[in-house]
């Protein structure tokens, strides 16, 4: 029997504001433990929470960038479990009334096709603190640092049909969140982490299997390691007689495998009730209308731009629209030479290549869009080729300097003086009468054997198209 694996995944994501949820502590990480904390975020008996409106709006950005239906009135609930990080014994979430309902995104896969992954909620909730283990002692410390800050929890239909799917969803969430400036996205502070409920069921057939979920996964290689790790778990617990126990499960990975933590609990184990120190928050249109003029261009909408206006590939323009920040590099550089196609290769090679070298991203790059655009300005006006504007770029990543000090200081300038071209070409052809009758020969290939001849003579100097033409008309 074949099966096909259904998934749904719930992406819990910090938002960038200055302060918690519910009080003024702040929300910087990193911290020594337990300072950023109040008698509010500690639930100390008697303490009023109260809502930070910039968490409402963020979380409005967001519905709105999803094409999701922002609930009018919304309101909080509690959300009861037990756990040493979590102060007050509840956590503050919606469950009944979210702020936002009904959305959806389109992700592209590896071959190209797309596909639309729906939305069923967007909710606003507060994190719980961290728990830290001693390697050294059977004890586990708690910082409550993190405890307030504000989440937005995203839950997508069940849509998933693959972990690549999985992972093309997170990163276009993720892409989205940044653009909008409303979470950085840190999978590594835990910032952005992800819950997959992973099932299957023979193919063809519409009845949910049993799901098993895999907790607190952040990295995309993590999430797509687990989820196909649990597909082909299931199958093979299905193959053997077995039955899939739904469950909570955690991913190791070290040892590239997940372990049960507990059964899995539904949504009446938390006793939900609406949270009464806490009023609903009634949003109107004027309010909407506000939050949507505010929007950015969002990574689908300037991925189409970029291959309209710019006449990019699609592949370029889906990895330049990736990072808001990189996109901003690549439209810099347009801006001062125009030559997007030209911009995009360097970009995508020369210059991603180095960042992931050094694992650096675009916003630490040692070159700047305009150091970058005065270098590939000397390559359009000939005063360097090509190759030796590698040479040049490796220099200002070390200096720091401009292009046109690196070329003046180290004599890089192109040679374009044709009569002194023409010299060098003459010595080359006398110099290697074999190749010439080989070429003469109708052996087409060995042209590139006279260029990187005449190429060295002039230490890399001599303008490329002056010496393929002054090649072809002597050879002949």
């Amino acid at each position: 029997m074949e099966f096909e694996p259904v998934i749904g995944l719930e992406v819990h994501s910090q938002l960038k504001t200055n302060t918690k949820i519910f009080c003024s502590c702040s929300t910087q990480f990193g911290g020594d433990p337990n300072t950023h904390v109040c008698p509010v975020c500690l639930g100390m008996p008697g303490v009023l929470p109260v809502l930070n409106k910039t968490v409402v709006e963020y979380a409005m950005r967001m519905a709105l960038a999803t094409h999701c239906t922002i609930t009018r009135q919304n309101r909080f609930a509690r959300k009861n479990y037990f756990y040493p990080d979590l102060p007050k014994g509840y956590q503050i979430s919606q469950y009944e009334f979210p702020i936002a309902e009904h959305g959806h995104i389109n992700i592209t896969l590896e071959d190209g096709t797309t596909k639309r992954i729906g939305i069923t909620r967007i909710h606003m909730e507060e994190d719980a603190g961290k728990l830290i283990h001693d390697p050294g002692r059977p004890v586990s410390l708690v910082d409550y640092n993190r405890t307030g800050t504000p989440l937005i929890e995203i839950v997508s239909e069940p849509d998933l049909r693959s972990a690549e799917e999985a992972g093309a969803y997170l990163r276009q969430i993720r892409s989205i969140l940044r653009y909008l400036g409303i979470s950085d996205g840190n999978m590594e502070e835990g910032s952005f982490r992800c819950d997959a409920n992973v099932s299957i069921r023979p193919r063809g057939t519409e009845t949910f299997g049993t799901r098993a979920e895999l907790k607190n996964l952040n990295s995309f290689k993590y999430v797509e390691s687990a989820i196909a790790y649990e597909i082909k778990r299931q199958k093979a617990v299905i193959a053997d007689g077995g039955k899939v126990v739904q469950e909570t499960r955690l991913w190791d990975s070290a040892k590239n495998r997940s372990n049960s933590m507990r059964g899995k609990e539904e949504a009446h184990d938390y006793r939900y009730f609406p949270d009464p120190d806490l009023v609903p928050i009634v949003i109107d249109d004027e309010w909407i209308e506000s939050v949507q003029k505010s929007l950015p261009e969002l990574p689908e909408a300037r991925k189409e731009r970029f291959i309209s206006e710019y006449e990019l590939p699609v592949y370029d323009a889906e990895v330049l629209t990736t990072a808001r920040e990189l996109a901003d590099y690549f439209e810099d550089c347009v801006r001062q030479i125009n030559n997007p196609k030209m911009v995009s290769n360097w970009v995508m090679g020369t210059l991603l290549g180095l960042l992931k070298t050094e694992g650096k991203t675009i916003e630490d790059s040692p070159v700047s869009s305009a150091q970058l655009a005065e270098l590939l300005t000397l390559i359009k006006t000939s005063v360097i080729s090509g190759k030796i504007a590698k040479t040049v770029f490796e220099e200002m990543v070390k200096s720091g300097k401009s292009p046109k000090v690196i070329v003046e200081e180290k004599g890089l300038v192109q040679v374009t003086d044709e009569s002194a071209i023409e010299a060098v070409v003459d010595q080359v052809i006398a110099a290697n009468p074999g190749e010439v009758e080989k070429f003469k020969a109708g052996n087409a290939k060995i042209m590139g054997f006279f260029v990187g001849q005449v190429m060295r003579e002039t230490k890399g100097k001599a303008n490329p198209q002056i010496v393929n033409k002054l090649l072809k008309e002597k050879l002949k």
